[in-house]
Formats: structure tokens, sequence, C-alpha cells
């Protein structure tokens, strides 16, 4: 037993060491010790498995939304990191709307998979709104914070053993522990909370990368209002983990006059998409 302790000691010793990364624009510091490519290709398998579980909307508006707000972001966050000096993520981007009119969610896997669920698009009310869920959704992406959740996973709940040798293991488990680290859950399952540092990283970003793509950030605002009002006894997935809904607006108001600069740049000349 001690030498099984010791050895989990020292994998987690040396996980902190090797995975110690800089997430882009906020300059964190996070534990992410998973290859990006092993979740990369983790998550191309799994997002294809929960859209064939899923139902997929057919409505042309609906597509065409996600699909153009999606894009639109997809291109700025590349250009923006890009320009700030950062590596491209090397995402190849996929949108895919999820008809379920009761689930109020949106989720981003590595490699830029992307859902929408229709239950949240009245609350975006237009393409701003969309930007601030789908911003804030990519934010967590780029910022890696599924990696980081899922390997503080690893070294809790599954023994602190590798990605690979935990879906030869305990597949069922670690397929579980994936979808709960981004999020794609939908009205089933409980998602594992982010912190509330990894919304409020996930909150700034978003705002940046909004700007970026020519969406005026200040619709972050109200946007996150609407969803404060869908709450009562049981919020929305979205929001059961979020920060408070006042203090959420606060941070967002003072972030705002960063991100207004970057938006008068690209307003006047939207990036292609």
């Amino acid at each position: 037993m001690k030498t099984c302790f010791r050895c989990l000691a020292l994998f987690a010793l040396l996980a902190v060491l090797a995975g110690c990364v800089t997430v882009p624009i906020t300059g964190r510091q996070q534990l992410a010790f998973i290859p990006e490519s092993q979740l990369t290709a983790m998550a191309i398998d799994q997002y294809g498995k929960v859209l064939s579980e899923s139902k997929l909307s057919t409505n042309p508006d609906q597509i065409a939304m996600v699909t153009r707000v999606g894009k639109r972001l997809a291109t700025a966050t590349e250009n923006y990191l890009r320009a700030q000096g950062y590596p491209n993520p090397g995402f190849t981007w996929e949108f895919n709307v999820i008809d379920d009119p009761e689930t109020v969610n949106a989720w981003a896997m590595p490699g830029g998979k992307v859902a929408v669920y229709t239950g949240i698009l009245p609350i975006c009310q237009d393409d701003a709104g969309l930007a601030v869920v789908m911003g804030h959704e990519i934010a967590h992406a780029i910022a890696r914070h599924g990696n980081e959740r899922m390997s503080e996973g690893l070294l809790v709940a599954l023994g602190g053993v590798a990605l690979q040798q935990a879906l030869k293991d305990k597949p069922a488990q670690t397929r579980d522990l994936f979808l709960q680290s981004y999020g794609a859950v939908g009205s089933v399952g409980v998602m594992l909370p982010h912190g509330r540092q990894q919304e409020s990283e996930a909150d700034h970003i978003g705002l940046i990368l909004m700007a970026s793509a020519g969406y005026d950030p200040r619709a972050s605002v109200p946007f996150w209002q609407r969803m404060a009002g869908k709450g009562g006894p049981r919020p929305p997935e979205f929001l059961s983990t979020h920060p408070d809904p006042e203090n959420r607006v606060n941070a967002l108001r003072a972030w705002i006059p960063e991100a207004m600069p970057i938006y008068q740049q690209y307003a006047g000349a939207p990036v292609a998409g």
C-alpha cells in the first residue's frame, strides 16, 4: 500500500511539473498535463457519439445562425491569437445544433467541436447574444479548461493513471469523465463544475474573442441578465456551476473597456466568415 501511495504521489508530482501551461490572454498558469492530441482524438469520437444519440435541429434558421456566428468566432479566434503571438490552436471547427428546447446549454470540445442546444437560442435573441455563449465556450476550449479538469480527474477519480491506460482499464468511467469535463451532458447526468476562476476566465476571454469577431461586447451584460432571469428552484445547466449573476455582470462591466477598442477595430471590417 505504501508503495502504491508513493507511486501515486510521484506521478502527481511529475504531472504538476510537466503539466503547467499558460492560459492564452489571461496568462494564468494551470495544470493540464494530458496531450491535446489525445484529447482531440477522443473528442472526435465522443462528439460523433453525442450527435448520434441526440436529435439534431433541422430548422434552417437555427442552423444558419449557429454556423454563421461559429465560423466568424473561429476565424477571429485564430487571427487574434496569432496576432498576439499565441500558437494557433489547430482546430478543425465543427458546429451543430441539438434540438432540445428544455436544455439551456452549449459546449465546446477539444479540436473545435461545438454544440448548441435550441433551448438557449431564445435567450440569445440575436447573433450578438449567441456570440456571448459561443465565445464563452470557445474560451473554455482554448484555455484548456476541460484538460485541466480531466487532469484533476485522472489524478483523483481514476487513481492517477495516464489517459490511455484509463481508457483501456475503465473505458466507461473515462468517457463519463471526459463528457463531464467538457459539459457535454445535456439534461442528463451531472457536469463537473468549472471552478469560479475558470468561469471568470472564460467570461473574460470570451469577451475578447467576440469583440475581435466584431460583436459588441456590451451585449454580454443583458445576455447574462436574461440568463439569470431563467433561474429559480432549478437553474439551467449552463448556470448551475457559474458565479453569482450580479458578480458576473459586474466583472463583465469591468472588462468591457478592455474589449471595446478591439471591437471598434474589427466592427468596421468584420472578419471573414
